[in-house]
């Protein structure tokens, strides 16, 4: 009879131990990627991957959070939401406007579009180059198949000035630009071609750029952060640098985020737009930002937008930039 009596009771605590434990289980990975991300420690391929899904997992946590107070696990729901909100000071600021410096310098509007393979529309790209009067354009993953495509839509007849690179797969790229450019090797060593040149604006007005494409990091991890490291810093006198490309990196990455400590800006972060996702234009896997502009600090950035290209897994990223000289 008292066994009876009792055994609703211990089922009642069965269970609470059952959601406990199941609460805790889908809180790991929040506690895991939420240390991660706060310490800058951006770890292997796969820790690296699921770094690039901090807003998603901040979002999850929250409900997370949400659930396990209504459950009054009020231990496990209180520190849920200090990780929660430990995300959310990292990165709820990429949602606001920075102020911008008071450059009274040369307009430079610039594009940047991984082709996929080269298989992006080249109607489309030059519609786009041509809307938007562009006047430098970066293209990854350029092959000789895509670059006469793009010669045949007439995008250089729009931006004469070219410095290509075609290459089978993913290893080629290529600027192409209204004013006239000179190669300079500027980045580091890549897997992938990352060209370099100094655009002459006129009137002795100079700024240089890179067509950035990092291998993924799931490749190597490795050779990842050694691409980005690799890429020029910016420096005290001009001309300004502007890097523009397929970064394979989000702003929640410490590899990529020390490039903005040697002293560039993000176009899409500066203009309130850092939650736009660049890839891969499907529900799976989640839409991130990979793809940047990124301006030496001194540079303003006037707009930024990102536009769908038909033929490619990736956006178009594109900043309209006020140039010191």
């Amino acid at each position: 009879m008292a066994d009876q009596e009792t055994s609703p009771g211990r089922l009642r605590g069965a269970r609470r131990k059952l959601a406990t434990f199941v609460l805790l289980v889908l809180a790991l990975p929040l506690f895991v990627l939420a240390v991660l991300r706060v310490t800058g420690i951006d770890g292997n391929r796969y820790t690296i991957a699921a770094l690039a899904m901090t807003p998603y997992v901040a979002v999850g946590g929250a409900l997370l959070g949400v659930v396990a107070l209504l459950l009054r696990r009020w231990w496990t729901g209180a520190v849920v939401i200090l990780l929660v909100v430990a995300l959310g000071v990292v990165v709820l600021p990429r949602m606001y406007a920075a102020d911008q410096p008071g450059v009274q310098g040369r307009s430079l509007r610039v594009m940047a579009l991984n082709l996929r393979l080269g298989n992006a529309d080249p109607k489309a790209v030059v519609d786009l180059v041509k809307a938007n009067r562009v006047d430098v354009l970066s293209l990854l993953e350029l092959n000789q198949a895509e670059a006469d495509a793009l010669d045949q839509a007439g995008l250089f007849g729009v931006l004469p000035q070219r410095l290509l690179h075609p290459a089978p797969g993913a290893s080629g790229s290529g600027l192409a630009s209204a004013h006239p450019l000179t190669e300079r090797k500027l980045a580091g060593d890549s897997q992938f071609a990352q060209p370099g040149a100094v655009l002459d604006l006129g009137d002795g007005a100079q700024a240089e750029v890179v067509a950035v494409h990092t291998l993924a990091p799931v490749v190597s991890a490795a050779t990842w952060a050694d691409e980005l490291a690799g890429l020029p810093e910016p420096t005290a006198d001009l001309p300004v640098r502007i890097l523009a490309g397929d970064f394979n990196a989000t702003l929640d990455h410490a590899a990529f985020r020390g490039l903005l400590r040697a002293g560039y800006a993000d176009a899409a972060d500066e203009r309130g737009e850092g939650f736009k996702p660049t890839w891969p234009g499907e529900l799976f896997p989640p839409p991130v930002t990979i793809d940047h502009v990124l301006v030496d600090d001194r540079v303003a950035v006037r707009d930024y937008r990102v536009f769908d290209v038909p033929g490619t897994d990736h956006d178009a990223v594109f900043a309209d930039l006020s140039i010191p000289v």
